[in-house]
């Protein structure tokens, strides 16, 4: 079946200044790279905006009010110490959570088997009630609860394999028995939350790896911390926070890991979701700053995506 790639243009119009890593250049350099021949089947959709009821289901209604309302009309505007946002943002940061919900949709209605969202701003690091770490609503929680409360999921899982830990998402789901959240992530790094101890209500599984670790642990950490436990969960969908930034080529972190390593974890989720979940995947970009391992990273992951 088909391969969705959900994008907006308005998504490149989220500036958060000249010198901020989490640039608009990231996602002309994957777009441009999802253009090129190899990946002419892909079915590209336009994002949709999220409806605000869509959002407030992981954010309070109150606090989703007041962060679009900091929008400014021009010039930039510091919502967390990393995050910072302009005239563009407040189109962009809907049409990011509006394109994960529309894919959920799509592949709950089978129009397609998986789907990945190039859309910025990224939104793992993002609180119930606090932007941060360059996010503004969390996309990847609205459209978990998305699957949930259109489509009836009643246990929904996201495996974040960013290099940073999506405290976020973790905030979200670690009350609820029926929320599965897992990550690798490098250990000690912002935003200092993800240690093995965290593990919620029996749902959350944090898989740290240290500086400099490359393909080798990152897959052990995989094989034995993570996708048992997500083969056990048994979900009705399989959300991925998608980043690449745990690259060695990476400047924010210290990880080593490949395009290899990130076709390959995407290929063991797409096996655990095929029997469980009828092979519903939907992945959303989060992380990755060096453009050419960015590009390369995310053309593996969709690749990938294509085959399963």
């Amino acid at each position: 079946m088909t391969t969705l790639l959900y994008v907006h243009d308005a998504c490149l119009e989220h500036d958060p200044g000249p010198s901020h890593p989490e640039s608009p250049d990231r996602l002309r350099a994957i777009r441009a790279r999802l253009e090129e021949p190899d990946f002419a089947e892909l079915e590209v959709r336009i994002a949709p905006r999220a409806e605000l009821d869509q959002i407030a289901r992981v954010h309070p209604r109150d606090f989703v009010d007041e962060v679009l309302a900091a929008m400014p009309e021009r010039g930039y505007v510091r919502i967390d110490a990393d995050t910072i946002v302009s005239p563009g943002s407040r189109e962009a940061s809907l049409r990011a959570a509006g394109a994960v919900c529309a894919a959920v949709d799509a592949v709950m209605t089978g129009e397609a088997q998986n789907a990945f969202c190039a859309v910025r701003p990224p939104g793992h690091h993002a609180e119930p009630t606090a932007p941060m770490g360059f996010c503004v609503f969390n996309n990847v929680a609205i459209g978990a609860l998305q699957a949930h409360a259109a489509h009836g999921c009643e246990r929904v899982a996201v495996i974040d394999f960013d290099v940073h830990h999506g405290n976020g998402t973790q905030a979200m789901f670690a009350p609820h028995a029926n929320r599965f959240f897992a990550s690798t992530h490098q250990y000690p790094l912002y935003p200092g939350t993800g240690a093995r101890s965290e593990r919620g209500v029996g749902n959350i599984v944090n898989a740290p790896l240290p500086p400099g670790a490359g393909g080798p642990e990152f897959r052990h950490a995989m094989s034995e911390l993570i996708l048992p436990r997500l083969s056990e969960f048994a979900p009705d969908f399989i959300l991925i926070s998608a980043g690449f930034d745990a690259h060695e080529d990476d400047p924010l972190a210290s990880l080593r890991l490949h395009e290899a390593d990130y076709a390959w974890i995407t290929t063991e989720i797409l096996r655990i979701a095929r029997y469980s979940c009828q092979g519903r995947v939907v992945s959303t970009l989060e992380g990755g700053y060096d453009l050419t391992a960015l590009a390369e990273s995310a053309a593996a992951h969709v690749r990938a995506l294509m085959a399963g």
